[in-house]
């Protein structure tokens, strides 16, 4: 698969690791920096979501997108896992579950530039899962960096590895490619977020870490056994 992540926020709080790892799928554990576990939401819009080689097609391969992911290792291996994602497209939903064992749930979303920033609104209506919603506006308010070797930035984003779990239990691992993160620093306003309380979990009162991105291609292989 091919893809383009657009406008796409990382907003990562630090968590309680023994409350964090009883979420995991079994066959994971935790990758902590430091001994601390990160959790992240990341909402953005995929664009030209079409197989390598074939053209996009319309409105199946543009639509908003939204995860909550954390940071895990399989063995050795490092990677991420989605505790859930969300997305305006029925197609993608079904799909990413059946060929990617990812829990996937259709939402209504809209994402929309105003004045400078981004304008995102997302709510669950799939009854697989919990309900859940985020609304934001966010912008980028500092130039482009690449993420410096060993920093939490890096830590954070410079993931190529996700793992998932089917529904008999089998770890799969699907690899990812991209040019490196242009991150930019950002500021939020978050007046509605229950993607974690969906999950089972509680955000801390601290305000998160936070970064933007303003475009990333992607490349995605098929999935296989971890």
């Amino acid at each position: 698969m091919r893809m383009r992540w657009l406008d796409l926020l990382f907003a990562h709080w630090p968590v309680d690791p023994d409350g964090l790892a009883p979420r995991l799928p079994t066959g994971l554990e935790l990758d902590l920096r430091d001994g601390q576990a990160w959790l992240g939401i990341v909402p953005f819009t995929m664009a030209d979501v079409a197989p390598r080689g074939i053209p996009p097609v319309g409105r199946f391969s543009v639509f908003p997108e939204i995860n909550v992911r954390t940071y895990v290792l399989h063995g050795s291996l490092p990677g991420i896992v989605f505790l859930s994602l969300d997305a305006a497209s029925r197609p993608t939903v079904e799909g990413a579950r059946r060929v990617f064992h990812l829990p996937y749930f259709q939402a209504q979303m809209s994402s929309r530039a105003v004045d400078g920033a981004v304008v995102y609104r997302s709510r669950r209506i799939d009854r697989r899962g919990n309900d859940a919603a985020f609304e934001a506006r966010y912008r980028p308010v500092g130039p482009v960096e690449t993420a410096r070797d060993g920093s939490l930035e890096a830590w954070l984003t410079d993931r190529k590895r996700l793992f998932s779990v089917d529904g008999r239990g089998r770890v799969w691992q699907t690899e990812i490619e991209h040019p490196p993160w242009p991150l930019q620093p950002a500021e939020a306003v978050i007046s509605v977020d229950t993607m974690a309380a969906a999950v089972g979990l509680a955000l801390p009162d601290s305000a998160p870490h936070l970064r933007f991105a303003a475009r990333l291609d992607v490349r995605a292989w098929a999935p296989r056994r971890a």
